[in-house]
């Protein structure tokens, strides 16, 4: 049985990879690289060396629920705002 440090860390990293893909595309795709700039650059919170750099270097470990909230703000913007899914077709358009 996994435990819940095991499970973090995966989530950790699947989330992590999966919201700096996210600022990838808008980065390079779009009207708004500074928005996937900042995307990419929120996404590290959820890397877990980033974590244990950020817990040896301050003292303290960021909370789940300001993760939760972030990744929910991270979802919620490019999404709403930021038009993730006409920036995939864009992509997609170029690499073929």
């Amino acid at each position: 049985m996994l435990n819940k440090s095991v499970i973090g860390a995966i989530a950790g990293w699947v989330f992590g990879i999966a919201f700096m893909a996210i600022g990838l595309i808008n980065t390079f795709w779009g009207n708004d690289s500074l928005f996937g700039v900042f995307i990419v650059l929120l996404s590290f919170v959820f890397l877990p060396p980033v974590h244990a750099i950020v817990k040896n270097k301050i003292g303290f470990s960021i909370p789940v629920i300001a993760k939760i909230a972030l990744g929910i703000f991270i979802v919620w913007a490019s999404l709403g705002v930021g038009e993730l899914f006409d920036k995939i077709d864009l992509m997609v358009k170029d690499l073929l």
